[in-house]
Formats: C-alpha cells, sequence, structure tokens
C-alpha cells in the first residue's frame, strides 16, 4: 500500500511535497539562534565550501538584525537562500557543529540562513552597491547557479554583465533539477529576480549557445566569457530496452515533476536505478506522487552508494524499499516497459563480479535512471584552445572543462566553473567556485 495518495489537485500535490526544512517564524529563528556557542574558529564556517561567517549571522539574528544577517550570507554566498534550503547542511555546517560532539541536536543553520534571506528576499531591501563602471562586458553562459553568482560578483566588481540562457527559467537545477520538497519553483525564482533587481544585470532566456558561430559572436562582442553550463542529460546504462516507454532519465522525470506538478505521469511500480543522490529524490519523488511500490536498485552494496545517508533514509521514509548488489542485464516489454532483468553479483578484489545462474526479473511499469550525468562535450569541442579532461584515471571525470587556480581556461579570455568543472557537486561548490572566478576574470581585465 502506497505511503502517499496520487495528487489530482495543486493543493493535493503540495501537501504530499511539504517542505522538508520548513521556513521558521521569527519566535523559532529566535529561541534556535539562542542555542549558539559562537564559536571561535568556528568549525561550521570551515565546513561550508563558500565560507559564510555563520555565527556572526547567527548573533544577528538574534539581536533582530535581519538585514545584516542576511548581507553576512549573501557577502559570501550569492545563493544563499537557495542554499539555505538545498545544502546537505547535514553533511557541512550542521555536521561540524560543536553540539554533535556533545550528542547535542546540532544547530539548524540552514533553516536560520533561509529564514534571514527570505525577508529580504520578500521586500526586496537593498542591500548592495555596484562597483564603478570599468567599461568592460563579460558574457556568461548559464544562468544557473555558477552563472548568477558569477554575474552577481562581476557586478560588484564593476563590470557590466549579459547572460545566456537556454532555457525559459533562470536558477538551473534549482528550478529543473531539485525535488520540490526541498525547494519550491517560486522560491528560486523569486531569489534570481531579487539579484537582478540589486545588480541590473540581463538574462536573455530561450538563447542556447550551440555553436562555433555563436562562440565567435561572443568573442568579438566582450572582453571575457563565462562557461556556468553545468551538465547534460543523464547518462545511459547501456543495456538492451532502455529506449522502451516507460524509461526516463530520473533528471528528466524531476525537471517533468517540477514544471507538471500533479500532472506529471507517473508508474504504478516504479524502479529506480541508481545509487546517488539523484535517484534517492527519484524514490522519494514517485512516493510522493502516488506510486504503490518504489524499488532502488543498485549494483553494489548500501554503503558503498553515493548518496548521502539522511536522502536515502528519506527515500525509506517516504516509502521506497532498496534492492543491493544487482546488475540490470535488460529492460524487458515489447513496446512499453514490463520489468527488468537483473542478476546478481557479489565484490571481488574491489571488482564486481556477477554469480552465475542468479538472473530474475522484477516487473515494473516505470524505470528512471539514476545513472549520472554527461558532460557536454560536443559543444565545449567548439571552443577553440579549451581542454578538456579526457584522460583522467577516473571514468565520471573525463570531459570536465580543465581550469587553472583562477578558473581560467587554456582559452584566456574563457573560465568556468560549477559542475562543467567539478563534475557535479552541489549547488554550494557552484556558488563559491563562481565567485573567485569572477575575481578571475577581474584580474584578467585589469591587465
Amino acid at each position: 500500500m502506497a505511503e502517499f495518495k496520487k495528487p489530482t489537485t495543486e493543493a493535493e500535490f503540495a501537501a504530499n511535497f511539504h517542505p522538508k526544512k520548513p521556513l521558521m517564524t521569527d519566535t523559532e529563528a529566535y529561541y534556535e539562534s539562542s542555542r549558539c556557542l559562537y564559536c571561535y574558529d568556528a568549525p561550521c564556517i570551515t565546513a561550508c565550501p563558500t565560507g559564510i561567517d555563520i555565527p556572526l549571522f547567527i548573533r544577528q539574528i538574534n539581536s533582530d538584525n535581519k538585514d545584516g544577517a542576511a548581507k553576512t550570507i549573501f557577502d559570501s554566498n550569492w545563493m544563499g537562500h537557495a542554499c539555505g534550503n538545498v545544502c546537505p547542511t547535514e553533511e557541512l555546517c550542521e555536521g561540524a557543529c560543536v553540539y554533535i560532539h556533545s550528542d547535542v541536536k546540532p544547530i539548524e543553520i540552514g533553516r536560520l540562513q533561509a529564514h534571514a534571506t527570505e525577508l529580504v528576499i520578500r521586500t526586496k531591501k537593498k542591500l548592495f552597491r555596484m562597483g564603478q563602471s570599468t567599461g568592460k562586458k563579460v558574457a556568461v553562459i548559464g544562468a544557473g547557479p555558477a552563472g548568477i553568482s558569477a554575474a552577481c560578483e562581476l557586478r560588484m566588481l564593476g563590470h557590466a554583465v549579459e547572460i545566456f540562457e537556454a532555457k525559459a527559467k533562470p536558477s538551473g537545477l534549482c528550478v529543473y533539477g531539485v525535488a520540490p520538497y526541498k525547494l519550491t519553483n517560486q522560491q528560486a525564482l523569486d531569489e534570481v529576480s531579487y539579484l537582478r533587481d540589486q545588480f541590473e544585470f540581463n538574462i536573455h532566456y530561450n538563447k542556447p549557445i550551440e555553436g562555433r558561430a555563436d562562440f565567435d559572436r561572443l568573442e568579438r562582442g566582450y572582453d571575457a566569457i563565462f562557461i556556468g553550463i553545468g551538465l547534460g542529460g543523464t547518462s545511459t546504462l547501456g543495456v538492451p530496452g532502455e529506449d522502451k516507454q516507460g524509461v526516463i532519465g530520473a533528471l528528466e522525470y524531476v525537471e517533468d515533476l517540477r514544471m507538471m506538478h500533479h500532472k506529471t505521469p507517473i508508474g504504478t511500480k516504479v524502479i529506480v536505478l541508481g545509487g546517488g543522490n539523484t535517484a534517492m529524490d527519484a524514490a522519494s519523488e514517485s512516493c510522493r506522487m502516488g506510486a504503490e511500490s518504489v524499488l532502488i536498485a543498485y549494483r553494489r552494496g548500501p554503503d558503498e552508494m553515493g548518496a548521502y545517508s539522511f536522502e536515502f533514509d528519506l527515500a525509506k521514509k517516504s516509502g521506497a524499499k532498496a534492492l543491493f548488489n544487482v546488475t540490470p542485464l535488460e529492460i524487458m516489454g515489447n513496446g512499453s516497459v514490463t520489468g527488468v532483468k537483473f542478476i546478481r553479483n557479489k565484490a571481488a578484489y574491489g571488482k564486481i563480479e556477477a554469480i552465475a545462474g542468479s538472473e530474475f526479473v522484477e516487473p515494473c511499469d516505470m524505470v528512471l535512471l539514476g545513472t549520472g550525468q554527461g558532460k557536454q562535450v560536443e559543444l565545449l569541442e567548439q571552443v577553440k584552445g579549451l581542454e578538456l579532461d579526457h584522460k583522467g584515471r577516473i571514468l565520471d571525470n573525463r570531459g570536465r572543462i580543465v581550469v587553472n587556480e583562477h578558473y581560467q581556461t587554456n582559452n584566456p579570455k574563457y573560465f568556468a566553473a560549477g559542475d562543467a568543472v567539478n563534475g557535479g557537486v552541489e549547488v554550494v561548490n557552484a556558488a563559491a567556485e563562481a565567485k573567485k572566478a569572477a575575481h578571475g576574470i577581474d584580474a584578467y581585465l585589469k591587465k
């Protein structure tokens, strides 16, 4: 029996996808901020990739200086509100809280961060002044977390910025790829709208950069170019039957869900292939969409999954079950998927060995591929002199853009950050890298 009923209205969808980290009230924020010890050399700051002065902004919340708290956050992280909601705080700042060592609940840093930033976004509070104009123009490819962060920092440094976005909305995975119970579309769009009002950069929507001619145009019209395109579509498994109806990339399914909400089709029996965070999100979402059974199938053991343990726990609490040490051999069906044929395996000297004669078929009518994302190699190869990591020892790293410590590529006019460089980490990493890249661009332009 499914844990959730299939939503048929927007209200039912909202109820099923209730926020994982609900917005705090002023009273809740006051009492939670009162628990902070305001540590000297606070480990939570070190654990944050953007280095937010967490004790400072919590103290500012506690003293009712919410504008100051929001400015402290945004000074370090231009995606401060999104990160307050979507960051794996259990692994980062909250996971480093000193209370952990005393078996006391850590400070809810993420929720406090979202509380402070939500208020200034909602009231459109002006907090920042742009730097004096340098007369230089920078083109930013992609309006995701990396592109938006780079744009904000470049405007602070006085450079004009134009963003070219392939899709109809900004914020990248925050709108198209994050589970709705972490961050709503409106929250993500409101933050970008707020930052645009603060920094007056332009975003050109439905304007993909698709080939050499587009890059030539940018090179002629701009003094520097920042690449923040993220990753591509879901990688294929390479097994027979992937083209059957009902087989969908997990990321593509999340995107459909973000755009269509309760109108998104869902199978009765869903199998999610993969052990990463996207696979866990897809499993949790399938449960919340009313699937009768959701099975996560992973080729290794539970301790070897790429997903954070709290993401796996959330999927299980939502109603998903898991099957480990199984390798998919074929997706079965005649036109539409009817099941997945697996073979059981075991680990031997670090490698997976199939167990002969252990094949079995698990029935289903929908398969979600949580098998990672491909790199946008074909597009990136159109940039003259841009080096890609084709020979990385780790297969998943191949195709990433190679940059130096200033996030400058081998083509000196191009800089890059985010998933296209790091291979796919967190929103907060993209924000941190893009800020450093903006300073690299600034130094390049001043030369």
